[in-house]
């Protein structure tokens, strides 16, 4: 049963309403269903929307925040906890230590970074948590298409479908936790 899900997403809003609406959907699921939101601890863009969202329907939110971060990100302060750490790498760990699967939703270069480094931690065995993208209205397309063609020229161990799930809406990605009791 998952009662901690960890999601990845932007401090921008980005430029397709429908990034909003998936983090709001998303939110208030998670509310609904007393799972834990884990997230990147800022108070804007797809994060602060995510937050917010959780918070506004009676849920609970951890966040997880890099000193350096604070500036840029500025910590959201009306969540249940928010953990400032020293960096980066500080904040992925902790993220995924207090997780029990984690979604992917449009973001930066920040969200690629975290994308990569779980779904590498899958790959390696180093977790088998859930890792599922959230492909809102095709933003992870081109992506996709990297990893295949990195699969097809014999960069990667086995198959990328074996450690990342895609999910095109965001009722896909609550039907899939509904469905999944691992």
């Amino acid at each position: 049963m998952y009662k901690n899900i960890a999601v990845f997403c932007g401090s921008k809003i980005g430029n397709n309403p429908l990034f909003k609406q998936h983090a709001t959907e998303l939110g208030q699921w998670m509310a609904a269903n007393d799972i834990t939101l884990i997230y990147g601890g800022g108070n804007g863009g797809i994060m602060g929307i995510i937050a917010d969202s959780v918070m506004d329907n009676g849920g609970k939110v951890i966040g997880v925040i890099p000193e350096a971060l604070m500036k840029w990100e500025v910590g959201h302060q009306a969540i249940t906890e928010l953990h400032t750490v020293a960096d980066m790498h500080a904040r992925k760990k902790m993220m995924y230590d207090l997780c029990d699967a984690a979604i992917i939703l449009p973001g930066g270069n920040g969200t690629l970074d975290e994308l990569f480094e779980i779904i590498t931690w899958n790959s390696l065995e180093i977790h088998s948590k859930k890792v599922i993208l959230l492909n809102t209205a095709g933003y992870y397309n081109h992506l996709l298409a990297h990893l295949e063609h990195a699969q097809q020229q014999g960069f990667l161990h086995g198959s990328w479908k074996q450690h990342l799930t895609v999910k095109e809406r965001a009722e896909e990605v609550i039907t899939f936790f509904f469905l999944d009791k691992n």
